[in-house]
Order: C-alpha cells, then structure tokens, then sequence
C-alpha cells in the first residue's frame, strides 16, 4: 500500500466520511421504514422458497437476539463504541494507505447508529431479512454493515497492512507523532 499523502486531505476525508456516514444510515432507517409498512403484521414475503424471506422481527436484544430487554445497557455501550470509532477516525493518519480503514470505521458507525435510533425510539431494533434454509437469525441492512465491516477489517489487518503500518497506527492513535 502506498504511504503518499491523499489528494483529499483531511477536511475532504471528514467530509466524505460524513456524508457517506448519513447516506449509510439514511438506506438504512429507509429499509426499516419499509419493513414496517409491507412487512408488520403480515405473512413474511418468500423471494426463494425455504431459502430466503422477508420477516418481520421487533428485535429487542442484540444481534442475533440476545441480551434481550437490556435497551439501557445497548445504548450505552453503542455511545462508547461510537466515540471510540470516531477518535480512531479522526486520529487515523490521512493518507491513502489508510482510506479503506477510515470507510470500514463509517460503515461500522453507521450499522451501530441505525441500530440506535431504532433502540432509542421503538426500544427494539426492526429486522426482516431472513434465510430459512440455515434458520439464521433474522438480521437487518446495519446489521450488514457491521459484520460485513468487521470482516473486511480483520482482512486489512491481517493481510493488507505491515508491522510497521499497524505501529504507526497505534502511535497515531495514542497521538505519537512519527513512524
């Protein structure tokens, strides 16, 4: 990966992040909405038999459904996760190496806050994705930016980045200056 500095620089970068950070989270409340409006109190709509459903599902735990009814507990810990994920944003040196890196903390953001508006204003989380054929928990589109995040920083880590790329992350975010 290239170490050279981004043409964005580091307004350009927070900007992008912010608005790709609403975007992320506006599809998703969207997505919800509809759930709501096609989806409660009706029959689950079966785009592939005995595979793939939308089901409608008030969530109040945590992924997968557990933890259920700790909504003050969740909230909290989505605050913390949330001021950690932007210390780690703005601390992240802004170069190109580290781009992919600042997109995986927005999309981490943005599944975490979706989650939290519906946590904080319904007291559940609304999901309807459903694949029938391995009874996996029924999830939803923040739910997908979270995991599929999550995935792809494991990947950037253990093989896109160096040693010395992840030391001069961990200096940039206990705010060394320095390789």
């Amino acid at each position: 990966m290239s170490n050279k500095k981004s043409d964005m620089g580091k307004p350009k970068s927070v900007l992008m992040g912010v608005i790709g950070f609403i975007i992320l989270v506006l599809a998703d409340q969207w997505t919800k909405k509809m759930a709501v409006l096609h989806l409660k109190d009706q029959d689950p709509i079966v785009l592939i038999k005995n595979v793939f459903e939308l089901y409608y599902l008030e969530n109040r735990g945590a992924a997968f459904g557990i933890f259920q009814g700790k909504r003050v507990i969740f909230l909290i810990i989505t605050i913390i996760i949330l001021l950690f994920l932007a210390y780690c944003f703005w601390r992240i040196p802004y170069t190109r190496k580290y781009a992919t890196l600042r997109g995986v903390l927005v999309l981490i953001a943005a599944g975490a806050v979706g989650n939290f508006i519906d946590r904080m204003y319904n007291g559940y989380v609304v999901d309807f994705f459903y694949f029938k054929v391995i009874n996996f928990p029924i999830f939803n589109v923040a739910d997908i930016y979270v995991t599929c995040s999550a995935i792809f920083l494991a990947v950037l880590l253990i093989f896109c980045y160096k040693e010395e790329d992840l030391n001069q992350l961990l200096k940039s975010l206990k705010g060394l200056k320095g390789k």
